[in-house]
């Protein structure tokens, strides 16, 4: 993995109960918080400073057509929103995927480092399944007793999507702490 270890350490104590609920609140309310999304993102930005601290980090050759700019890898990193963000409004416009999402997923592009691009679609592919098989299960269940009233169990083929992103983001921030760089 190309994410520092030490990075994703000093992120995930932060993230994770970020990451609890959105899952959370998108199961309940088919919605993810913009609160939820500032707080990922000023997460990045404080503790990244930490982190990755800019000052004191190597600096990144990059291309913009023919525009060639070095800057430190947190601000490469932070970049990584302004991208995400677009494409997730083409998609949204699209009706690909929910703005909430898109919000999301762009909140969550800074902290994962473009090497780790491959790992983190296939982590993504796989709690996007493992999500989509427990949330069914448990619609079809005794174990919506525990929360009869989420939106999420009478919306037909709509799906928390909040649930896979933010347990891919998680996953990745834990594998990162265990085998990143």
């Amino acid at each position: 993995m190309v994410i520092p270890a030490a990075a994703a350490a000093w992120f995930l104590p932060f993230v994770l109960p970020i990451c609890l609920y959105v899952a959370f609140t998108d199961m309940r309310e088919m919605r993810i918080k913009n609160h939820a999304v500032v707080a990922l993102t000023c997460v990045f930005a404080v503790v990244g400073l930490f982190a990755i601290p800019p000052w004191s980090g190597v600096w990144v050759s990059g291309n913009f057509g023919p525009l060639s700019l070095a800057l430190p890898v947190y601000f490469w990193q932070l970049f990584h929103i302004v991208v995400v963000l677009i494409l997730g409004v083409l998609l949204n416009a699209a009706g690909v995927m929910g703005a909430g999402d898109a919000k999301f997923c762009a909140a969550a592009a800074p902290f994962v480092w473009i090497g780790d691009l491959m790992l983190v679609f296939a982590i993504l592919m796989s709690t996007t399944l493992a999500a989509v098989m427990t949330h069914r299960l448990a619609k079809h269940t005794r174990l919506r007793q525990i929360a009869p009233t989420w939106e999420s169990w009478d919306r037909g083929k709509q799906f928390p999507m909040g649930l896979a992103l933010a347990g891919s983001l998680a996953i990745y921030l834990i594998l990162g702490m265990f085998n990143g760089s």
